[in-house]
């Protein structure tokens, strides 16, 4: 099955939000950025949480054929790097996402609104 950026940036928010992410933003990055088309920002309130938010994640693209080309910081879980190719998700605990603050270095990206 072939899912599209779009498609595929709405699975991860999906299944972050399945997991009860904090604050899940998706930024377009298509007009600004070489590095992906989303990027796909949330949190959790602790380790196990941030881990099982990546794993929904991760399975979530698997069922759907998409490969994981990366995945970073998982066992410390304070900043997992998920990098599924035109998307590219961050999922941080709650004290690193507030202190890295990256939706601020991308702030040209507009923010997607979901229906």
């Amino acid at each position: 099955m072939t899912v599209n950026p779009e498609q595929l940036m709405n699975l991860v928010v999906d299944a972050a939000e399945d997991k009860k992410a904090i604050n899940v933003v998706a930024l377009d990055l298509q007009e600004i950025s070489l590095v992906a088309d989303y990027f796909v920002i949330c949190n959790g309130n602790s380790e196990t949480q941030v881990q099982a938010i990546a794993t929904e994640i991760r399975k979530k693209a698997d069922e759907h054929g998409v490969t994981v080309r990366g995945l970073e910081g998982f066992d410390t879980a304070r900043w997992v790097l998920v990098d599924l190719g035109d998307v590219v998700v961050h999922v941080f605990h709650r004290d690193d996402r507030e202190y890295y603050n990256i939706e601020r270095l991308w702030s040209d990206a507009r923010v997607v609104e979901r229906v």
